[in-house]
């Protein structure tokens, strides 16, 4: 399985950057990654630059403050489902500062929120590829999730 975090927007504080490749480093054990930074601009703009983004058939995740949250074990069960259904891209979206343009938030396969309280967006894809490697560990009987 492929997974992609495509986001507006780039990482540029040395400190945030190192802990997300680190844990980015890590993910690539259990799948193939890519991380997509995408231009900033109108919502029309920001649209098209996902729709061009996003693999064909990818599964889509759009990560939104009123999505659904899950437990570290239930995101690791998304994660198993993925795999168990042979999806070849997990496709996660984060928006800008004003959040995911509504086309691309309405077209995802599933609503995800990673807190109740708001994220700026560059944090939020720290906190999301946490989550993940936190989730395939898990799913690996592996001992980082304690």
């Amino acid at each position: 399985m492929r997974v992609s975090i495509i986001a507006v927007g780039k990482i540029k504080q040395a400190g945030l950057r190192a802990t997300l490749d680190d844990y980015l480093g890590r993910i690539k054990r259990y799948a193939t990654f890519e991380e997509i930074e995408l231009k900033d601009g109108n919502d029309a703009e920001v649209a098209a630059r996902f729709v061009k983004a996003i693999p064909a058939r990818a599964r889509t995740i759009a990560l939104e403050i009123d999505g659904k949250s899950y437990s570290s074990r239930g995101f690791s069960e998304l994660l198993a489902r993925a795999e168990m259904e042979s999806v070849g891209t997990l496709a996660f979206l984060i928006g800008g500062a004003y959040g995911l343009p509504k086309p691309v938030s309405s077209a995802a396969t599933v609503r995800l929120s990673l807190s109740a309280m708001t994220l700026p967006h560059r944090l939020a894809r720290v906190v999301l590829a946490e989550q993940l490697y936190r989730g395939f560990t898990i799913l690996r009987n592996e001992p980082y999730d304690h």
